[in-house]
């Protein structure tokens, strides 16, 4: 065993390393450092418009010369709920918010602008993007062509094994599983169930059925992790919660104080800040909702309601309303260092565990 495979001459890479694309958390800094490092970085653009998307890339691409990824959240916009509901959800947040002194704008649905990933397919290819991954699902037929006359590799997200032969017969060049440790968003998209498979059972079935190379994503969080996902059955990993501590990372200072403090029950599933189902940590704005009665709206639209409460509790380095996205392991997380440190690391413990990786 070594450390070139088939992942790493598909993506051009050193290292089987693909840092998560975590939006409100990665920046192209991050992005740049581990693709410098050897990893592949990956750039998340999710709800950005077509503008914010392209100078988002045009910045990265100015600090490394290396393959990195740009990741989008492919999904079709619902239909917009009803007011009332709308409503009945604004109020219990606005009520919320007032009891803990945070002033917030209400969010008027009849004027609430939606960005499409439809819009960002054309920025890709324009950008010559090499390498394009997906969470939520993958784009419709006419997309995924966009994406193929590029001549992009494309890495689809998948949490159960149904998903991943989906996405091969799809075309997807990489499978993610996204195990039930992981921080952040689900990237569940067919059916309305919550996959909730660990590492241990999710690697190697989808490593059985597809013929594509498997990353793991979910508590890959230094060398032990990293060996025991190519022993599952994976080409490469994904860490994400790894990243969280790092210089180059936006989460605030509440935030990264809640993770080093972090333990292994710290974290739960929530749907609460976005109406898509995520691993975060708990705090107000999850209690409030979670014990109230008022159903929660379908994603985008509780994703838009608690933005701005988001934005204005972040800039106070209040952690009540901010989403803390982190994953089982993320207690393991390393702070005040560099990206690249994370990737050095991760291949350091790796080597030191399994030393014929170093072979060539």
């Amino acid at each position: 065993m070594h450390w070139k495979n088939n992942l790493t001459a598909l993506l051009g890479i050193q290292y089987p390393i693909i840092q998560a694309p975590m939006l409100g958390i990665t920046t192209p800094e991050m992005v740049a450092a581990v693709s410098n490092a050897g990893g592949l970085g990956s750039l998340p653009i999710g709800n950005m418009d077509a503008a914010a998307a392209r100078a988002a890339i045009q910045q990265t691409k100015s600090l490394t010369a290396q393959p990195f990824a740009v990741n989008i959240f492919a999904y079709d916009i619902p239909i917009s709920p009803e007011q009332t509901a709308f409503d009945a959800m604004q109020s219990l947040l606005q009520s919320t918010y007032s009891r803990s002194g945070l002033g917030v704008p209400e969010v008027d649905l009849k004027t609430l602008q939606l960005n499409s990933y439809k819009d960002l397919l054309p920025v890709l290819a324009e950008e010559n993007v090499g390498i394009v991954s997906f969470t939520f699902g993958i784009p419709d037929d006419a997309g995924l062509a966009i994406i193929q006359q590029s001549g992009a590799k494309m890495m689809g997200t998948a949490t159960s094994i149904e998903e991943a032969v989906y996405l091969e017969q799809k075309g997807m060049h990489v499978i993610v599983a996204q195990s039930a440790e992981a921080g952040g968003h689900r990237g569940t998209f067919l059916n309305n169930g919550l996959p909730q498979i660990g590492a241990m059972a999710l690697i190697p079935q989808i490593a059985d059925r597809v013929g594509v190379p498997v990353i793991a994503a979910g508590a890959v969080m230094d060398g032990r992790s990293l060996v025991a996902s190519l022993m599952l059955g994976a080409s490469g990993v994904q860490p994400g919660s790894a990243f969280l501590l790092t210089n180059e990372s936006l989460a605030s200072g509440a935030h990264k104080a809640a993770i080093a403090a972090s333990t292994d029950t710290s974290t739960r599933l929530t749907r609460a800040f976005t109406g898509r189902w995520a691993r975060g940590l708990y705090n107000t704005l999850i209690s409030a909702v979670e014990e109230g009665e008022t159903p929660v709206l379908p994603y985008p639209y509780q994703d838009a309601l608690t933005q701005p409460a988001r934005k204005a509790s972040k800039a106070q380095d209040n952690p009540s309303f901010v989403a803390m996205w982190a994953g089982q392991a993320a207690g393991l997380a390393k702070g005040k260092i560099g990206s690249a440190e994370v990737v050095k690391a991760l291949i350091a413990g790796a080597e030191e565990l399994l030393p014929s990786l170093k072979a060539d």
